[in-house]
């Protein structure tokens, strides 16, 4: 059995990889990515390195010849990022992989999420593919709020347009982990998973979080949409990254973010790491 991920040398993929080697050979692991020097100390634990770039399809098909499953990770080029996800799926059909889990976005079928037109895209065509796939719908990461911390240490402020829109984010470390168990469990896997953290919070908990890592008192700016975007501009945030806030916060006042049920932690056989642990950690 060979087990191949995608941007093995990202921040999801390098713990992804980590995972699956608690569970696997490092022989059964191939890590596809673009530097084959950044990977050098994922080659010096006996993973395979092969080097491909989503946006060239012969790269691909050759760096997943002889692969049984893939790990296929959502590419970071919004404005590619659709036909590079074509590109992998192609080369997986043209070597016969048996199964591509692939890491979409809570309810993308469904979801107002900025990121969410393209995961559903991908998901559509992985199910025209006549490949076996599983869809790995992750929901935000713990990680992803280091920002808000930095940014109300220097302001003493959570400033949101999310309303008491809740997330149930989670450690990245918990999504690679849930990764590797569906590529290397002997069990039946489920064709989707909406997988998100145990305990979901709001805007007002985020900020009591922070206050009590900081050691000093955080308040919240509830704001609207508009007035989030005219602070974020001022305070230096390109343009792309303001929409994005705005267009998420409003995904989240619509319930978008919370996501029900416990599969995460079904899957890796433990609770979800607590928001608090993965923002000490950006400290």
């Amino acid at each position: 059995m060979t087990i191949a991920v995608t941007a093995a040398t990202g921040h999801l993929g390098s713990l992804v990889v980590d995972s699956l080697l608690e569970r696997v050979a490092a022989s059964e692991v191939v890590a596809v990515v673009r530097d084959r020097e950044k990977a050098q100390p994922i080659a010096d634990r006996g993973v395979e390195v092969r080097v491909a770039d989503y946006g060239d399809p012969e790269a691909l098909a050759s760096a997943l010849s002889g692969v049984d499953k893939l790990l296929l990770i959502s590419g970071t080029d919004f404005d590619q990022r659709r036909q590079h996800h074509v590109n992998v799926i192609d080369a997986a059909v043209r070597n016969g992989v048996s199964l591509v889990a692939y890491t979409s976005a809570p309810g993308a079928d469904t979801s107002t999420l900025p990121v969410a037109p393209d995961h559903f895209a991908t998901e559509q065509y992985l199910a025209k593919s006549g490949l076996d796939h599983v869809l790995l719908r992750n929901g935000w990461y713990h990680e992803n709020y280091a920002p808000a911390l930095e940014a109300a240490r220097q302001t003493g402020v959570v400033l949101t347009s999310a309303g008491d829109g809740r997330v149930s984010s989670a450690a990245r470390a918990d999504f690679a982990e849930a990764a590797a168990v569906v590529l290397t469990t002997d069990e039946p896997v489920k064709p989707v998973y909406e997988l998100g953290g145990d305990v979901s919070w709001s805007q007002d908990e985020l900020a009591a979080t922070i206050a009590d890592l900081l050691g000093s008192p955080i308040s919240v700016a509830q704001v609207g949409p508009e007035e989030q975007a005219k602070v974020l501009t001022e305070a230096g945030v390109p343009p792309v990254w303001v929409q994005f806030g705005v267009d998420t916060d409003a995904s989240i006042s619509n319930g978008e973010l919370e996501v029900p049920g416990h599969e995460l932690s079904t899957l890796i056989g433990r609770p979800t790491t607590p928001l608090a642990d993965s923002l000490r950690a950006a400290l």
